[in-house]
């Protein structure tokens, strides 16, 4: 496997100067296009070649361009990764070796090694009649008209050049369809495992579809196997329906040698809901992009952000929320714990369009830098063009209060102990707007460990040990 996914590599090494870093990925695509097709499914290859003219159009973007001001990219793609573009069996049962476990939360489980849908052992679950969790190109195979409708529609490739690499590489994905007035009781669980004896680009891709009156629950979690240098792009799609009700939970937990970058793309439709919540408790770099757009009105989102980091690991989280129509809410609520020589970033665009009456929203950033090293950078933006709305937004960035850790030590409370108490605080006002329960439960233990430097890697992970 090692050998053959070597050969996948680009042509040149990946550190020159010129031509431009997106040179080698130019070449990459121009020399494997063909392989890369023939491993994938037609409606995914309809698109390929336009993303690949819009990626060599738009470059990697500069910090010069706004919405990446804070996140050098093109730094992040110069390594010398594999990829495994002739689908290669990776050697791992995750059913065996990978135990991700949320107590008392019932769930349907799935797997994604790398960028392909684990289907040599599907899970035993029971979904209602008419719902689809499968392998990307498997239903396109099947109903290609179907994906079709949906696929690269509102991950434009033209605006930006992240999604258009994913669109171009992507070879397989996940998909999950919900029928019309369809309730999913059960939450569905995806656990992405980065596993490769080489280090390794993977590419992932999903789309949800929820139609009109369906709801559905997701947790993605994303765990590293090996402690090699991996990079993920990551491309969500998702379609929520009239009246339709999607709780998505994405939860990382890798290593100081994964880079991720991930942008997901919502729509709404008229009454729907949506609650949106990203977790980085262990990464190395994370560049995450939101934009969600409300199609409908009486629609609403919550969108939420919680960030753990130390050493020098990097979080950016980008988020843009179109209110496109009138009489729609969002609220969003980001916040940041930074110890040692980490850097955190939030940007956060609200665009209230013409004729957008009746908006509200509710835009907040809230940072704890834990020491004079950390680095805290952060941007809540308004853009209102409509005069009847009520939109605020805010941030701060601090320390802890020395009050509050003078009240606790003089009753009796060791420092190390106080500062974990306050972090503990501070971060759960996100965690407690998930909805799913037990998922609450299990991340206030999880951040406590984590606050406390005994959750190294993942709980319940053979493949770690």
């Amino acid at each position: 496997m090692q050998e053959d996914i070597n050969n996948n590599k680009a042509q040149k090494p990946l550190g020159f100067s010129q031509p431009k870093a997106e040179a080698q990925y130019v070449e990459l695509y121009e020399n494997t296009s063909t392989t890369i097709k023939s491993h994938s499914a037609d409606v995914m290859n309809s698109v390929r070649d336009k993303a690949f003219e819009d990626f060599k159009k738009l470059g990697f973007p500069t910090r010069k361009v706004e919405r990446y001001k804070y996140t050098d990219m093109a730094k992040l793609f110069e390594p010398n990764y594999g990829l495994n573009l002739d689908r290669l069996d990776i050697p791992v049962n995750p059913y065996d070796a990978f135990k991700c476990d949320v107590p008392n939360l019932s769930t349907s489980l799935y797997f994604v090694v790398n960028d392909s849908f684990y289907t040599k052992a599907l899970p035993q679950v029971h979904l209602p009649e008419g719902v689809i969790v499968d392998s990307l190109s498997s239903v396109a195979l099947k109903k290609p008209d179907f994906i079709a409708r949906y696929y690269s529609k509102i991950a434009s490739t033209d605006e930006d050049a992240i999604t258009a690499l994913n669109t171009m590489l992507a070879q397989d994905g996940l998909l999950v369809y919900v029928p019309k007035n369809v309730k999913v009781d059960r939450a569905i669980q995806v656990i992405n495992i980065l596993r490769s004896d080489v280090d390794l680009m993977v590419n992932r891709r999903v789309l949800i579809i929820l139609e009109e009156g369906s709801e559905a629950k997701f947790l993605f979690c994303d765990h590293s196997a090996d402690d090699r240098n991996f990079l993920s792009t990551q491309v969500i799609e998702a379609y929520v329906g009239e009246n339709a009700n999607l709780e998505l939970n994405c939860l990382e937990e890798t290593h100081l040698k994964n880079t991720r970058v991930s942008n997901v793309y919502i729509k709404q439709q008229a009454n729907s809901r949506v609650n949106h919540n990203v977790i980085t408790l262990h990464n190395g770099v994370t560049r995450n992009r939101l934009d969600l757009v409300f199609n409908g009105e009486g629609a609403e989102c919550q969108c939420n952000g919680c960030v753990i980091a130390d050493k020098n690991q990097h979080v950016d989280n980008n988020t843009l929320i179109d209110h496109k129509v009138g009489h729609c809410t969002s609220n969003e609520l980001y916040k940041y714990v930074l110890d040692d020589e980490a850097t955190g970033a939030f940007a956060g665009m609200v665009l209230v369009r013409h004729g957008a009456q009746k908006t509200i929203s509710q835009e907040t950033n809230r940072n704890l830098c834990a020491t004079k090293k950390a680095r805290m950078y952060t941007q809540p933006m308004l853009e209102i063009y409509a005069d009847d709305v009520k939109c605020a937004h805010g941030s701060t960035v601090g320390q802890l209060n020395d009050a509050a850790m003078f009240y606790m030590r003089q009753r009796g409370i060791g420092e190390n102990e106080a500062k974990l108490l306050l972090e503990f605080a501070f971060i759960n006002e996100v965690i407690d707007k998930m909805e799913l329960e037990p998922l609450r439960d299990r991340l206030h233990h999880l951040v406590e460990k984590r606050f406390r430097g005994e959750l190294n890697k993942c709980e319940g992970c053979k493949l770690c040990k």
